[in-house]
């Protein structure tokens, strides 16, 4: 197997408690269809995104998630401007939108993606870097890439990870991504991101893991009361402050509170 297809112990059966009734289906068609609404206003404005201001793709990324149920709360610095390599743990569909309400970026995604429905086309027009996990002499191509944008001032997301988890537990962060921000000379931006009750209790609906799918994941979302995705934006990693990509990842991923790895 390749380092690139990691995999979490979390399946639905195991990990995610099941949301809504059958009182909540009204509230959740709604939900869906303010959903698909946006998805599509998003995909009609792809060809324009390079002139979309980074605040109108922000406002539309929190759009997306209120439209699902949830609210969002966001500690921490502003993320700072220019080359900058966002990392964050991985737990559901939602962290992509609730990055961009950080800092827009070019996400870094599995390339099976590419086959999704709408979610597919948007992420390909809106400028996604695919990684094929399943060949590894793809990554340092893709690695280059990411640089590249780096270089060019803007900014690039991943899941280090390479896995998504239930939120009860974090995965080791791969390191073959913070080699961008090496060779970029660029920051990196840890974001811790959880999922909550109104009530403080953690939640685990909005997970998408093992062999869910994603319209049973969005489903369970748009079927809940009271969630909240907490976003935590850590104080960024300065360029040049740690010598090589193994101990960069391990300075994000301990500040992000987990324990770091030993993967490429």
């Amino acid at each position: 197997m390749s380092v690139w297809l990691p995999s979490a112990p979390c399946t639905p059966g195991a990990c995610v408690e099941p949301t809504g009734s059958a009182a909540a289906v009204p509230r959740a068609v709604l939900r869906m269809t303010a959903l698909i609404v946006l998805l599509l206003a998003g995909i009609t404005l792809v060809p324009l995104g390079r002139w979309i201001p980074a605040e109108a793709i922000r406002r539309w990324s929190r759009w997306i998630v209120r439209a699902a149920g949830v609210r969002i709360r966001v500690t921490g610095p502003a993320a700072p401007t220019g080359g900058l390599l966002l990392v964050a743990n991985h737990i559901s569909w939602l962290d992509i939108p609730l990055l961009a309400a950080v800092r827009p970026a070019r996400m870094l995604a599995k390339a099976e993606i590419r086959q999704w429905p709408v979610a597919g086309p948007l992420a390909a027009g809106g400028g996604v870097l695919f990684i094929d996990r399943d060949r590894l002499r793809a990554l340092p191509d893709t690695v280059a890439h990411m640089a590249e944008a780096l270089r060019a001032g803007g900014a690039v997301a991943v899941f280090p990870e390479g896995s998504t988890w239930c939120g009860r537990a974090q995965g080791d962060f791969r390191r073959a991504a913070f080699q961008a921000a090496l060779d970029a000379g660029a920051a990196v931006q840890p974001v811790h991101i959880r999922y909550r009750f109104a009530g403080g209790a953690a939640s685990t609906a909005p997970a998408y893991v093992g062999d869910d799918s994603l319209l049973a994941s969005v489903w369970r979302v748009v079927s809940a009361r009271g969630l909240i995705a907490e976003v935590e934006v850590r104080p960024a990693l300065p360029a040049g402050a740690h010598a090589d990509r193994r101990a960069l990842a391990r300075a994000a991923q301990h500040s992000l509170g987990a324990r770091a790895g030993g993967h490429p």
